[in-house]
């Protein structure tokens, strides 16, 4: 499920009298990872009147014809204005407008910006949103996608080859060229990641890269999260179940498997029950899950309705919040 990082800002307007702030979620991980398929969804499902979504890759400080002098790639902060980027986390937070800059990723050029108005939720996604403290403080929740890197090369190479006009060739050496900061730069915020998220091929079943991937979701315990076995009974195990495993720190972390064999309507029951557990009367949105805005993966669509459930809840605790502190 490959990325095309591109940004779309929510068309409701900012209210610094709103006493709600909206919620921040990041989506790092590297290229190729899924980042914007992700993020696409939520968008669809939340409605684009309540969510701003923003392409952190846009903060990119030079074209791609300027890059190829240089002797790093767009992964090392060098090549992006940080601290502007962290600036405008923290007004978006407060609700405030930014002018967002634009990278062309069709023509690798440096667009006119964009003047942004964050919704009810924002959402950055990108290469480093979670680089640094100061930008990880504005968030309310953090991802970190992380698939095989083999499935990541394979996602990589048919998006730049059919979608940016890249040859094979090209893009593998741009890979070999990107692998050392991707190592020094990209992979390193997975440790700062309240979720991290990786789409596989369960082995042990004989899957191949080929086959429809299941996920494996680490909830870590630096923020609250649903109670899935709770919340989930015997007749969906099928679709998921959580298992307590060790995290690459040794930390115990549950994990969250949601398994691609399940049959769809096992999967569908599963979602219905994290989605009554938000109290919202309305169904399950049919956006979450779409690939390329066309086929379903039901994987992928509980993947995004616990990030969902998690924007929603966030956002239900600090209107208590304020309503308390109010009464």
């Amino acid at each position: 499920m490959p990325d095309n990082q591109t940004s779309t800002a929510g068309s409701s307007q900012a209210d610094t009298k709103d006493p709600i702030r909206p919620i921040m979620l990041a989506i790092a991980g590297d290229s190729g990872t899924g980042k914007t398929t992700i993020t696409a969804g939520l968008v669809e499902a939340l409605g684009r009147d309540r969510i701003t979504s923003v392409a952190a890759d846009d903060y990119h400080r030079y074209d791609r014809e300027e890059r190829k002098s240089l002797p790093f790639t767009p992964l090392n902060p060098k090549c992006n204005y940080m601290d502007i980027m962290q600036q405008d986390y923290q007004l978006l937070r407060a609700r405030q407008p930014i002018l967002k800059p634009i990278y062309n990723h069709d023509t690798g050029t440096l667009d006119r910006p964009e003047y942004i108005e964050p919704a009810d939720f924002v959402i950055v996604e990108g290469l480093l949103p979670l680089h640094t403290e100061e930008s990880r403080a504005s968030f309310d929740i953090t991802v970190f996608l992380d698939p095989p890197e083999e499935i990541r090369i394979a996602w990589k190479l048919g998006r730049d080859t059919k979608k940016r006009g890249y040859t094979e060739d090209e893009v593998r050496a741009d890979l070999k060229k990107r692998e050392p900061e991707s190592e020094e730069f990209i992979r390193p915020q997975r440790s700062h990641a309240d979720i991290v998220v990786r789409f596989a091929p369960i082995k042990d079943r004989g899957e191949t890269a080929d086959d429809p991937l299941s996920a494996t979701l680490l909830l870590r315990p630096t923020i609250s999260h649903p109670d899935l076995p709770a919340i989930l009974g015997e007749d969906t195990a099928e679709a998921m179940h959580v298992a307590l495993i060790r995290d690459d720190d040794g930390k115990p972390v549950d994990a969250v498997h949601i398994h691609s064999y399940a049959d769809p309507e096992v999967a569908k029951k599963a979602e219905q029950a994290i989605w009554e557990e938000l109290g919202l009367d309305t169904p399950v949105p049919d956006s979450l899950g779409l690939l390329d805005g066309e086929k379903r993966d039901d994987p992928l669509a509980l993947t995004q309705l616990i990030l969902l459930y998690h924007l929603i809840q966030a956002r239900q605790r600090v209107t208590e919040k304020i309503s308390n502190a109010n009464s």
